[in-house]
């Protein structure tokens, strides 16, 4: 288990949820991972447990990436996973109607402010070396349209599109610099705690919420990592500007119940 071996891979948000499953598997395959998050408690103790670097860093804040380049000035795999859904104190309006700007920009800030900024980090901590792996966290959500979630939406939408535009600036520079999108859909991570609750119900909750999905269940974080471990890897060479979807066949279209 070494396809990360002597490669130093920093991963945003990974206190919890699918950066910490990134993490993880990043340092079972023999990376040098630097684990970041901006609540520091939570990062240092995950990175306690898993044996790694943390260094706290709010993506949405220029001062903390600077920082950041100052201690790590090189890297081998860059992934931009923190990002927020604009419910995290609870539910407010996140419709195209009633959502308030300020909400709508904080969401953006995180999200695509936060890879902005870390894809121009991996840039200019990889183009010396002329090679490296970026990997941005985007959704299904990027791919369709989310009434009810209009920012998040939008925000991991300009996620893939700007992905694709780091690809082809890298590779203009003659750079072998590559950067890929991942697309989760619903994962099963502590994002969803709120609405499942611990009841006698949960089990309900859980099959309504994937009652359009193929597969009939959520997906898991390592599930997610496993396609992260093979982009940041050099079985991914002639791979860039392309987007990998894990939605247990959501955007597939309708299936067929069995006969």
């Amino acid at each position: 288990m070494s396809r990360l071996f002597e490669k130093t891979c920093v991963v945003t948000g990974a206190a919890r949820g699918i950066g910490h499953a990134i993490a993880r598997r990043f340092c079972e395959e023999g990376a040098t991972v630097i684990l970041t998050d901006r609540d520091e408690y939570a990062g240092q103790t995950a990175a306690d447990a898993l044996g790694c670097r943390f260094e706290p860093l709010d993506v949405a804040q220029e001062t903390d990436w600077t920082r950041l380049a100052r201690i790590v000035p090189t890297a081998d795999v860059v992934v931009n996973n923190a990002g927020i859904t604009g419910f995290e104190a609870g539910y407010v309006p996140h419709d195209p109607e009633h959502a308030s700007l300020a909400d709508w920009r904080a969401v953006h800030r995180v999200n695509l402010d936060g890879t902005f900024l870390g894809c121009r980090y991996a840039i200019g901590a990889m183009k010396a070396a002329g090679t490296g792996a970026i990997i941005n966290m985007s959704s299904r959500s990027g791919l369709v349209g989310i009434p009810g979630a209009a920012a998040y939406a939008s925000s991991k939408a300009a996620i893939r599109n700007h992905s694709k535009t780091v690809a082809l600036y890298c590779a203009q520079q003659g750079w072998q610099i590559r950067c890929n999108s991942i697309h989760p859909a619903a994962i099963l991570t502590p994002i969803w705690e709120p609405m499942l609750g611990d009841g006698p119900d949960r089990e309900g909750k859980m099959a309504a919420l994937v009652a359009d999905t193929p597969l009939k269940r959520f997906g898991e974080p390592d599930e997610v990592a496993a396609i992260a471990v093979m982009l940041a890897s050099d079985d991914a060479t002639y791979i860039t500007g392309s987007e990998f979807n894990i939605d247990g066949g959501l955007l597939a279209g309708s299936a067929a119940p069995p006969g």
